[in-house]
Parts: structure tokens; C-alpha cells; sequence
């Protein structure tokens, strides 16, 4: 059988290393950009063509692929007169695997059901690199034939492809996630700068508390910088962990509830992005601790 033609919005660097995935697979894939052309430029002379706008890369795939920062910017490629549902074919498939709000993506869905397609929320776990070797984790949800169709390109781009229910189950599950892990981060983060100010080790703090229960792969992530100053670990910027902490913080009031635990980390981040370390890795948060704890 022939593989599916694939339109693909969003060529940063993981949507880059998506793309030449498909390419690499022997896919069609027709590509949009923004700003940056440095990916967008690389796929194209490896044979992906350039849509004038999302209506007509819509118009030429079979499955529409979106992995952008915002649900701002999903929103945005999707509707209005050049959007993705202008161009849609009938049957057609979009998926989203950025890490959007749920109520977002529900609202996007009913408009593309509306126009004779389906919407698949399919946020990602690991790294760019991964995805060149298609092993990425998807975390996708919505109508069941829909993901049935779309579940072999997805196996071509990553090692575990989950189907998690409902659309926007798989936002909902990467946002809390998410929050689970910044909040491990930032705990970690605070633990070495409390070190400092009590003037015991790194290192030996982080030996006793990883001998037990404790011990974590996030951990070893925020040790990386903490101790041995390699930030590259956890290759994830705060300005996005601000961005995906102030979502779960969204989500919970719009399911008429209020986050304790999320508060802390979201004011910290929030924080940390405002005064200078919006690029740097959330790792670094070790950094801010320190700062805040100076007299």
C-alpha cells in the first residue's frame, strides 16, 4: 500500500527532526514554516515541498501535522480563510503534537469534525534526536478509526504510541506530566541551593537522597547542572516549562479547581523567565535558587 501524504506546520527543532524522519521513510510531505527557515530549508532540499499556507498544504496531505509552541499558534494555522479546515480534505486527519490546552484542542476538533475530518491530540515525550531515529513517545487521543489510519505514520516516529482515549486526553495526561516533573525539577533545584546555604556538599546531598526512593531520572537531570554544570540533560527551556505549567494551571481552573502544588513551581519559573533565564534550561533553575537565596 502506499504511505499517506503528509503536510507538516511547524519545522522548529523538533518538527526539523520529525520531518526528516518522514522524509527518511520514504513519505510525500509537503511544509510550512514561520520565521526561521534553518529546517524548513534542510527538508525541502531533501524533497519536501513548500505550501504557500496551511489551507493548501492541507489541500495536498492526507494527514495535516502541527508541532508548534502555542495553542495560540495551533489556533492560528488552523482557522480563518488560509487555515488548515479551509483546505481539509474529507476524511483528512490533523494531528497536534504540541503540548496544547485541552479545551483548545476539544474546541479544534468539533470544528474539524464540522468539516468532515478528525483531530488527533498526540503531544510528545523525549528529544530531537530521538525523533531522527523514530523513537519519540506519543501520547495521542481522539476518534479511535482516526488514529487506527494515522497509527502506522505515528509507529514510524516513534517507539511507544499510546492511544489514550477521548481527544484531549493526551494534552490533558502530557500537561499533568509535565507539571509533575517541573515540580520535581524545581524541588531539586532548591535542594542544592539550600545546600549552599547550610554549607553542606552537592554531591553528597545528591548521593544520600538518590541512595533512597527518591532517586529519579529528573533528578539526575538537575544534578547534571547542579553538580557537574552540563545543562544539556534536560534540553527543555524554562520559558517553555513556564508556558506548560501556566497551561496545567489553566486547566485545573477550567475544570472549576485550584492547583496547590503547581503554584509555587509556575511563580518560580514565571519568575526566573522575566529576569534573564527565559533561554536557559530549566536546570538552571539551580541558579535562580541561589540568586534568591543571596541576603
Amino acid at each position: 500500500m502506499s504511505k499517506p501524504s503528509v503536510g507538516f506546520i511547524g519545522l522548529g527543532l523538533m518538527g526539523g527532526a520529525m520531518v526528516n524522519r518522514l522524509l527518511a521513510m520514504g513519505y510525500a510531505v509537503t511544509v510550512l514554516g514561520n520565521r526561521d527557515r534553518t529546517h524548513l530549508d534542510a527538508a525541502i532540499a531533501r524533497g519536501a515541498v513548500e505550501a504557500q499556507n496551511a489551507k493548501d498544504l492541507a489541500a495536498a496531505s492526507d494527514i495535516v501535522m502541527l508541532c508548534m509552541g502555542t495553542s495560540d499558534q495551533v489556533e492560528a494555522r488552523m482557522r480563518g480563510e488560509n487555515g488548515v479546515i479551509a483546505g481539509l480534505k474529507p476524511g483528512g486527519i490533523v494531528v497536534d503534537f504540541g503540548t496544547s490546552l485541552p479545551g483548545s484542542t476539544r474546541t479544534l476538533a468539533d470544528e474539524v469534525s464540522a468539516a468532515g475530518g478528525s483531530y488527533l491530540d498526540a503531544p510528545l515525550g523525549r528529544t530531537p534526536s530521538h525523533a531522527l531515529e523514530g523513537k519519540l513517545n506519543i501520547m495521542a487521543s481522539g476518534d479511535q478509526a482516526a488514529f487506527d489510519t494515522a497509527k502506522p505514520v505515528l509507529e514510524d516516529l516513534g517507539e511507544n504510541v499510546f492511544h489514550l482515549g477521548a481527544v484531549g486526553s493526551g494534552h490533558t495526561i502530557k500537561l499533568i506530566n509535565n507539571f509533575f516533573g517541573m515540580t520535581v525539577a524545581n524541588a531539586m533545584a532548591e535542594a542544592f541551593a539550600m545546600a549552599d546555604v547550610a554549607g553542606v556538599d552537592r554531591k553528597q546531598l545528591y548521593d544520600v537522597m538518590a541512595a533512597g526512593p527518591l532517586h529519579s531520572g529528573m533528578m539526575d537531570f538537575v544534578t547534571a547542572y547542579g553538580v557537574n554544570q552540563d545543562p544539556n540533560q534536560l534540553a527543555f527551556a524554562i520559558k517553555n516549562a513556564a508556558k506548560d505549567i501556566g497551561y496545567y494551571d489553566q486547566m485545573a481552573r477550567d475544570a472549576g479547581v485550584s492547583s496547590v502544588m503547581s503554584q509555587g513551581t509556575l511563580a518560580a519559573l514565571n519568575d526566573a523567565r522575566d529576569t534573564g533565564q527565559a533561554d536557559d534550561m530549566v536546570s538552571q533553575m539551580v541558579d535562580y535558587y541561589v540568586n534568591r537565596f543571596k541576603p
